[in-house]
């Protein structure tokens, strides 16, 4: 059961990641649960934090 929950929320971090590279807004996340919300949008900050500094995975 815990593997399977670190997965999701592992996945939400990666798709908050993948928003957050192509400019999306953070008002786009589509996870409801505070977990998965609060995961998504770490890789959403994250994302922003590697486009200032020129990363782009284009």
């Amino acid at each position: 059961m815990k593997r399977q929950k670190r997965d999701k929320l592992s996945r939400a971090h990666s798709k908050g990641y993948q928003a957050g590279i192509n400019g999306r807004s953070k008002d786009v996340c589509p996870f409801q649960t505070s977990d998965a919300r609060s995961q998504w949008l770490g890789g959403w900050r994250e994302a922003l934090s590697d486009r200032q500094i020129g990363l782009s995975l284009r």
